[in-house]
C-alpha cells in the first residue's frame, strides 16, 4: 500500500469514527447544559465554593465569574512551580524561577500550555498532576461555559439572562470532560502509553553512557491534553514521544480525541437553539476547512522536490517514521486548527508552504473546529459577521436566528476579530525591531522570521505549539508570550459574552421573504469566504515575509 493511500485511509477513517459518535455526543452535552437537576457531587463542589447553581447571571456578572476563576488558578499554579523545590513527590526537581513559573501559569490556565521548558527535566509528579492536569480540565471547561453562554443568548428572548458560569463550570467537568478522559486513558494505557509515578532512572547505553528516564501519569494526562484542546507534553517531545503517542493507531485515537468535542458542539448548537440544520451548516462550515486544509498539507508534505524528498518518498525531516507524512500532516492540520498545540512532529521542519498552512490554521481564528468552546463561539461570531455582509449586500437589516445584528453587535464582533491579529503583529514587529530578541532565533532570514511569527500566532491564539529553533525560554519572550496568551484568551471572552447578553436581551425576529436562510449550503459557502478573505488576508504581508517567501524560493 502505498504512503499515501495509506494516509487517505486514515482521514477516511477519522471522518467515519467522528461521524459515529457526531450525535449522540452533541446531544448528551446539550441535556448536561440543559439540565435543571444538580448531580450530588455536584452539589459538594457548590457547598465548598459558596455557589448557588440555580441563579441566573446576566454577561457582566459571568465574566466577573471566569475572570475571578482564571485568576485564581493562575496564581495558585504560579505557587505549585514557585514551591516546588520543597513539595512531597518531586524528588530532584527544583523550583521553577519566577518569568517561566508566571509563563507556565498563564499559559495553562488560558488553554494554551505554551511551554518554554523541558517536560521531564522541569515539572514534578505534584505540579503535573495537581496543577497542570488539573487545568487541563478547567481551562477547557471555561471555554465551554463561555460558548454555551453565547448559545443561550441566541436561544433566550427579552431575558439578557446566560446561566449559570459555576454550574455550567462543574457540569462540564464532571459529566462531560472527566468520563471522556478516562475512557481515553483506558484505550491509551491499553495501547502502550505509560502510566506511573516513578522517578528518574537510568536506562540502557546512550552514546557511550546511560540515559535518564522519568516516569509519569502520562496517558491520564495525554487524554486530557487530546480531548480538552490543551496540548501540553508530559515530556518534550511532546506526542511525538513514545510514552505518550507509541503506535500509529494511538496517533489516529489522538486526532479524534483532539477533534471530538469541537465538531459534535455544533450539534449541541442546534439542539439548544431549536434547529439541528443550523447546527449542521456550522459543522459543514467547518469540516470544509478542515478537509482542505488537510489535503493541502499532504500535497505539501507528499510534494517531491528533489533527490532526497524522492527517496524518502515524501518530507519526512522532523517526522516519526512510526507515523509517516500522512499521520504527521493530519495531526498538524488538527492541531493547529484547534487550538490545541500538540505536536507528533516539528513543524518547522516541514516544508516552507507546509509550515504555513500550520501558522494559517491558527490565524484563521482555530474555528474548523476549533478548540473546546472557543471554536464554537469563534466560528459563530464569522456567522454574525458572514450575515451582516449578506445584509450589505441586499440592503436588508441582517438578522441570524431571529435576532436583528445591529451596530452594537457588530462593533462587538469587529473587536473580536481584530484583537488576536493586533497582538500577534505588535509583538512579532517589537521583536524584530528590539535588537535582543532575534538572538533566540535559530535559522536566519524567513525561516528565522517564521519562528518568531508562529511563537507570538501560538501564544495570542491560545495554542501553544512551536516552530522549534526558537529559544523561548528568555525573559523577553516568556514575559511578551504570557501576556499575548492573557490577552489573546481574556479580551475576546468579553466581547463574546457582551454579544450573548446583547442578543439575548432582544425581542425575537419573525422570520420573512427577506431572511437570509442561514441553515442553507450558500449561507455555509458565504461563511467559508468570509473566514477566508476576512481573518485570512489580515495576515498575508506577514506571511509573505516568512514562510511564502521560503515555500516559494
Amino acid at each position: 500500500m502505498g504512503s499515501v493511500l495509506a494516509s487517505v485511509l486514515q482521514l477516511l477513517a477519522l471522518i467515519g469514527a467522528l461521524a459515529l459518535v457526531h450525535a449522540p455526543a452533541g446531544s448528551y452535552m446539550a441535556k448536561v447544559y440543559t439540565s435543571r437537576r444538580h448531580l450530588r457531587a455536584e452539589r459538594w463542589f457548590y457547598r465548598a465554593i459558596g455557589a448557588d447553581p440555580d441563579t441566573e447571571m446576566r454577561w457582566p456578572a459571568y465574566l466577573r465569574a471566569v475572570l475571578a476563576f482564571s485568576l485564581a488558578g493562575v496564581l495558585l499554579l504560579y505557587l505549585l512551580q514557585r514551591l516546588q523545590g520543597v513539595l512531597p513527590g518531586s524528588p530532584a526537581f527544583s523550583s521553577v524561577n519566577p518569568a517561566q513559573s508566571f509563563n507556565t501559569a498563564v499559559s495553562f490556565v488560558t488553554n494554551t500550555n505554551w511551554q518554554s521548558y523541558y517536560g521531564e527535566q522541569t515539572m514534578g509528579h505534584v505540579v503535573q498532576t495537581a496543577g497542570l492536569a488539573v487545568q487541563n480540565f478547567v481551562s477547557a471547561a471555561v471555554g465551554m461555559a463561555v460558548a454555551v453562554a453565547l448559545v443561550r443568548g441566541f436561544a433566550r428572548s427579552r431575558s439578557g439572562e446566560l446561566g449559570n458560569f459555576w454550574a455550567d463550570l462543574v457540569r462540564g467537568t464532571l459529566r462531560v470532560l472527566l468520563p471522556a478522559a478516562v475512557l481515553g486513558a483506558l484505550v491509551l494505557v491499553a495501547s502502550g502509553a505509560i502510566q506511573n509515578f516513578s522517578g528518574i532512572h537510568e536506562v540502557g547505553q546512550f552514546m557511550g553512557g546511560t540515559q535518564q528516564w522519568n516516569g509519569g501519569a502520562v496517558a491520564s494526562q495525554e487524554a486530557i491534553k487530546e480531548l480538552g484542546t490543551n496540548g501540553g507534553g508530559y515530556f518534550n517531545a511532546n506526542s511525538a514521544h513514545p510514552f505518550e503517542n507509541p503506535t500509529p493507531f494511538t496517533n489516529l485515537f489522538e486526532i479524534f480525541l483532539i477533534l471530538v468535542i469541537p465538531f459534535s458542539l455544533t450539534r449541541t448548537f442546534g439542539l439548544m437553539v431549536g434547529s439541528v440544520r443550523q447546527g449542521h451548516a456550522i459543522l459543514a462550515t467547518m469540516a470544509i476547512v478542515w478537509v482542505g486544509f488537510t489535503a493541502l498539507m499532504m500535497w505539501a508534505e507528499f510534494t517531491h522536490h528533489g533527490p532526497a524528498l524522492q527517496a524518502a518518498g515524501g518530507a519526512m525531516e522532523g517526522k516519526e517514521v512510526r507515523f509517516g507524512v500522512g499521520g504527521s500532516a493530519l495531526f498538524a492540520v488538527s492541531t493547529t486548527l484547534t487550538s490545541t498545540g500538540a505536536v507528533d512532529s516539528f513543524h518547522s521542519s516541514f516544508t516552507g508552504l507546509g509550515g504555513g498552512i500550520t501558522m494559517l490554521g491558527m490565524m484563521l481564528g482555530e474555528i474548523a473546529p476549533g478548540g473546546t468552546g472557543s471554536g464554537l463561539y469563534g466560528m459563530l461570531i464569522m456567522a454574525v459577521i458572514a450575515v451582516f455582509i449578506a445584509g450589505l449586500m441586499v440592503g436588508r437589516t441582517p438578522e441570524y436566528l431571529g435576532r436583528k445584528i445591529g451596530a452594537r453587535e457588530m462593533k462587538l464582533a469587529a473587536c473580536y476579530i481584530l484583537v488576536t491579529p493586533a497582538l500577534v503583529l505588535v509583538f512579532t514587529a517589537a521583536s524584530m525591531a528590539l535588537p535582543t530578541p532575534p538572538h533566540s532565533m535559530l535559522n536566519p532570514g524567513a525561516h528565522g522570521f517564521s519562528e518568531v511569527l508562529y511563537a507570538f500566532t501560538s501564544a495570542a491564539n491560545n495554542n501553544g505549539s512551536a516552530f522549534a529553533g526558537l529559544n523561548a525560554d528568555t525573559d523577553w519572550f516568556d514575559t511578551t508570550t504570557g501576556l499575548a496568551m492573557l490577552l489573546g484568551r481574556f479580551l475576546p471572552m468579553v466581547f463574546v459574552l457582551a454579544l450573548a447578553g446583547s442578543l439575548a436581551a432582544q425581542r425575537p425576529v419573525p422570520v420573512g421573504a427577506g431572511t437570509l436562510r442561514t441553515e442553507k449550503p450558500l449561507f455555509a459557502g458565504l461563511l467559508v469566504g468570509a473566514i477566508l478573505i476576512i481573518t485570512g488576508l489580515t495576515y498575508f504581508p506577514a506571511l509573505a515575509l516568512g514562510p511564502l517567501a521560503e515555500g516559494l524560493a
